[in-house]
């Protein structure tokens, strides 16, 4: 795909930057009922990740995971949308967010 210099922060996930996202692949899914795969959406600070989590809710998503730091030392959380995908919200400290909200690698 054309994806070069994978950061692999441990032997559980990889990262490509692909565009103005980051693709993540890991060894295994969190065990949330995700259909094979589990989707991300990285924001501006952790009282944001709880506003998006509210907003999900509010439009009738299911928290899989309530907003709490994570051990990678960001903070996140995750809920399943209407037709399962399960989605999580984080906050990677180390990742900086451009205005349009792409992400870069560090």
């Amino acid at each position: 795909m054309g994806w070069a210099g994978a950061q692999q922060p441990d032997d559980e996930i990889a990262f490509f930057q692909a565009g103005g996202m980051v693709f993540g692949l890991w060894t295994a899914l969190g065990g949330h009922g995700a259909p094979g795969i589990e989707l991300a959406h990285n924001v501006r600070s952790p009282k944001e990740v709880e506003d998006v989590l509210a907003r999900a809710k509010q439009a009738g998503a299911r928290i899989v995971r309530p907003a709490a730091r994570a051990d990678w030392g960001g903070y996140s959380g995750a809920f399943a949308d209407l037709d399962g995908y399960v989605w999580e919200v984080a906050h990677n400290p180390d990742w900086k967010l451009a205005k349009d909200g792409s992400a870069h690698l560090p």
